[in-house]
């Protein structure tokens, strides 16, 4: 069990650092180009929507991958990242946006949870790098 929860720690940090190592430099690219991510709430949610789940995504997989994971489990992470960013864009327009990046990143913990227990010998034993 310990593996099992040191694997879903491990993915809300490389969620967390993503969004900071990779969210950083492109809200510095945004603003080169004369924009921002307030700018894009307003005009392109959906444009921020998958970004954010961009910047969680790549560094989740990455740590995945340096723990000796496949790649059909990165894939089901990746899944369980934009499930939950696809359904938040559908509602856009029909739920506050605040609310929906909250159920976004809700959605995504929890569906993080059920691809964990969908395979269970996937995480419950360590990998090699």
């Amino acid at each position: 069990m310990r593996h099992f929860v040191r694997h879903y720690v491990e993915m809300v940090i490389a969620m967390f650092a993503g969004m900071i190592v990779l969210g950083l430099p492109a809200e510095a690219g945004l603003r080169a180009i004369g924009s921002s991510s307030s700018d894009l709430r307003v005009d392109a949610p959906a444009v921020l929507f998958i970004g954010m789940a961009l910047t969680m995504t790549v560094p989740m997989v990455a740590w995945m991958r340096f723990r000796g994971h496949g790649w059909r489990p990165c894939l089901e992470m990746v899944g369980a990242m934009f499930v939950p960013t696809f359904a938040a864009i559908a509602l856009l327009g029909v739920v506050d946006f605040d609310a929906l990046m909250m159920w976004e990143h809700l959605g995504m913990l929890l569906a993080m949870l059920v691809a964990m227990l969908a395979r269970p010998g996937e995480y419950l034993y360590a990998h090699q790098h």
